[in-house]
């Protein structure tokens, strides 16, 4: 009986249980069907908000969009009232020309009517004078000169004997300054001279050995050499730059007995420039004393030719200035026989014109300048100092012997083959004419081609409109005009170009 009744117990649990849960279940259902409808209702309530933003939205920018256009339509209705103003302007301008013109005709006319009638009176005159004179003007002209020779003969026959022997130095002297000023127009334009010298290598593995680990190398041979190295991309090259020529050859002969060594380090750098330096100064010595002799000048100071030598090692105008030197000297030695000066002087001067172009790296000053201050110090002929001082008319010219070499100057300058233009003035033209169109507002870029006889200029068009093209290419033309000096003319071609890309993915 008691086990009967808790069974009976256990299943009334089972079944309050069962009751239980499903009521559970069924009030939760409801829940959550109340929220889901509560969120579509917030939902619907958030959707509706945004579309009247939206078109709230859309009505101000109808708004803004009717205002530009009625903006751009006052604009442009402005636009073109003024175009038509200055169609008008322009129309009684050209009546008011055509007027100007027609009476500008009509003048010309009464002007070539008075010219022809005075023409008229001129030649009825003349006929008249030769009625009553009963001769022609040509008679009458020859008559009078006869009489006038014959009154006269003896006594200008008298005059010129006498002005043939008392001016007959005076001639001459005359003869030879109009000679000497004629051959001094033979001078040229001055053009820059090289600044670098190229050292071929035997590979490309001795570039690494020239730089050295983190550049040991090459910062120890510019330090001591003065010089700098470029060591790029050109195969088998390496550049040495300085504006002292006797740097670069030291330099050159030092840095090719290195790669021949083949121990390219730091001690090592440095003895070999060493003994570079004494070999240049050995070299610089000869050439001095080699030119010295072979123009016939020997009583120079020592230190007048070694500074003499130095020139060998410079050029100017592509042209080796100690050639050039001896070159001169000839020439004004024979100048001199020529005309009666002192051939000596004129050779001495014309040697040593330009010996400030060894030092002019160094000393300040021009090389004229440097040139006298050299000579008055180390003692040479006062006479040998005022010829070759006025050779590029810096100082008047005080002798005869300064005339002759500013002339020797010229004529060696100036023979054909003697001179040429430098790659860095060509470079520098082309530059300056490209610095000159990136100058302006609104240009992106700008080219010089065709040897600078074109400038290719690129502007962005969104900065630039056609109008204002066409005022810029005008502007940059007349800014070259003004700026650089240059052949011919040049070509300005401006371009404004809309570029628009777009994608399809």
């Amino acid at each position: 009986m008691g086990a009967f009744l808790v069974i009976i117990i256990a299943l009334v649990s089972i079944a309050a249980g069962y009751v239980l849960r499903y009521v559970v279940a069924l009030s939760q259902k409801k829940s959550l069907e109340i929220e889901v409808r509560q969120i579509t209702l917030d939902a619907r309530t958030e959707a509706q908000h945004i579309v009247d933003k939206a078109e709230e939205k859309a009505e101000q920018l109808t708004q803004e969009l009717k205002k530009r256009e009625e903006n751009k339509e006052r604009d442009w209705k402005e636009k073109e009232n003024r175009l038509a103003k200055k169609e008008e302007t322009l129309d009684a301008k050209q009546v008011h020309l055509d007027e100007e013109m027609k009476a500008i005709k009509e003048k010309i006319e009464e002007i070539n009517a008075l010219k022809e009638g005075i023409l008229a009176t001129k030649n009825n005159l003349e006929k008249e004078i030769e009625t009553i004179a009963r001769m022609s003007a040509e008679d009458a002209r020859a008559m009078l000169l006869e009489n006038i020779e014959k009154k006269y003969q003896e006594d200008l026959l008298v005059r010129m004997q006498k002005m043939e022997h008392v001016n007959r130095e005076e001639l001459e002297r005359r003869s030879r300054d109009i000679m000497i000023s004629a051959m001094q127009r033979y001078a040229h334009s001055v053009v820059n001279d090289v600044t670098t010298t190229s050292v071929t290598i035997p590979s490309e593995d001795a570039k690494g050995k020239i730089i050295g680990k983190e550049g040991r190398n090459i910062r120890t041979f510019e330090r001591v050499s003065g010089t700098e190295l470029i060591v790029d991309d050109t195969p088998d090259t390496v550049v040495i730059a300085s504006f002292d020529p006797i740097r670069r050859q030291i330099a050159r002969v030092a840095l090719e007995n290195l790669i021949l060594d083949g121990r390219i380090q730091p001690a090592k750098i440095e003895e070999f420039i060493e003994k570079a330096r004494a070999e240049i100064n050995t070299i610089i010595k000869q050439k001095g004393e080699q030119a010295v002799y072979e123009v016939g000048i020997l009583n120079f100071d020592p230190r007048i030719t070694a500074i003499l030598g130095r020139l060998y090692f410079r050029t100017s105008y592509g042209q080796n200035v100690l050639q050039h030197s001896v070159e001169m000297a000839h020439i004004a030695g024979m100048l001199a026989e020529q005309l009666g000066a002192d051939p000596y002087v004129a050779k001495a001067g014309a040697l040593v014109h330009d010996i400030g172009k060894a030092l002019d790296h160094e000393v300040q000053g021009t090389h004229v300048q440097i040139g006298m201050r050299i000579l008055r110090k180390f003692g040479a002929d006062e006479r040998v100092v005022t010829a070759m001082k006025s050779h590029h008319d810096e100082y008047p010219h005080e002798s005869l012997e300064s005339i002759i070499v500013t002339i020797a100057d010229a004529i060696s300058g100036s023979r054909p083959g003697a001179r040429r233009d430098s790659v860095e003035n060509y470079i520098k033209r082309l530059q300056e004419l490209e610095t000159v169109a990136l100058g302006f507002t609104g240009v992106e870029k700008a080219f010089a081609l065709s040897a600078g006889r074109e400038v290719r200029v690129f502007v962005y068009p969104e900065q630039i409109n056609d109008l204002q093209a066409k005022q810029l290419a005008r502007s940059i033309a007349e800014q070259i005009e003004k700026d650089l000096k240059y052949p011919g003319e040049i070509k300005i071609t401006l371009i404004r170009e809309n570029r628009i890309v777009e994608f399809a993915r």
